[in-house]
């Protein structure tokens, strides 16, 4: 059976497209920093679904784990088929001349260079093939800045960049890449982006219904499954009420 690579898979997205794909017969591998919750994702998931789950605890932002960690993964393990890059991150909102610059490494080595990281060491496995599909999670924030947004911004925006420039150079060896923009849902983002704030974080979301981590994971499955030929290069998706990063319809 097909295999599907996760990071960030502790939470949020990550989680749901666990849940989905394992839900749908696919063995998987998955990332993350806090080993009980992969070590009971993993649980659920086989005694639920009877696939084979392959944990991993690494950060991302730590190069030599990266490599060191997936390169020692047996052989069967790294005939990996979809990779979704899905680890990330905002941290504190302020505005240009207040930033932390801890936030800022924070965010930067989180989605831009843990995503460069993991698949530099995975694309080789997928070439190998002559197949494979890179998943990669944006924003709506990659498409508009918006006040007190800035590094945030820029780092979903270097996804945007990325995603497209994978599909380019891969395109010779029949990879698909696509990038999934979500704008805003109600995971663990707001809380991790108020640094555990949670009455601020529940603010975020007062007077819409906004997107679930299962319904970024249905569209991302949708797309995964997609016939041979077919590869959604770009997606953006939002709730009802909100048109992109910036315009909301609160009631």
């Amino acid at each position: 059976m097909a295999i599907v690579l996760i990071t960030g898979a502790t939470s949020g997205f990550g989680e749901a497209c666990a849940k989905k794909f394992a839900a749908n017969g696919y063995d998987l591998i998955i990332t993350g920093r806090r080993t009980e919750r992969l070590q009971l994702l993993q649980q659920q998931l086989e005694q639920q679904h009877h696939i084979k789950v392959l944990p991993l605890c690494f950060d991302v932002r730590d190069e030599k784990a990266v490599t060191a960690t997936l390169n020692a993964i047996p052989e069967q393990w790294k005939a990996v088929d979809i990779l979704i890059n899905n680890a990330g991150l905002a941290m504190g909102s302020s505005s240009i001349d207040q930033g932390e610059f801890s936030d800022w490494d924070t965010m930067i080595d989180t989605n831009v260079k843990g995503l460069l990281y993991v698949s530099r060491t995975v694309i080789p496995w997928l070439k190998a093939q002559g197949k494979g599909h890179i998943i990669n999670l944006g924003s709506t924030a990659a498409k508009q800045a918006y006040a007190n947004g800035n590094v945030y911004c820029a780092t979903k925006a270097a996804v945007d960049s990325l995603s497209q420039a994978m599909r380019i150079d891969l395109l010779p060896y029949r990879i698909k890449v696509t990038a999934v923009h979500p704008g805003a849902a109600q995971t663990e983002f707001a809380v991790v982006r108020f640094k555990g704030d949670a009455e601020k974080a529940d603010n975020v979301y007062k007077g819409f219904t906004p997107l679930k981590g299962e319904d970024i994971a249905d569209t991302i499955y949708y797309c995964a499954t997609l016939p041979a030929h077919v590869c959604i290069n770009d997606l953006v998706i939002t709730c009802l009420q909100q048109a992109n990063a910036y315009y909301f319809q609160k009631e």
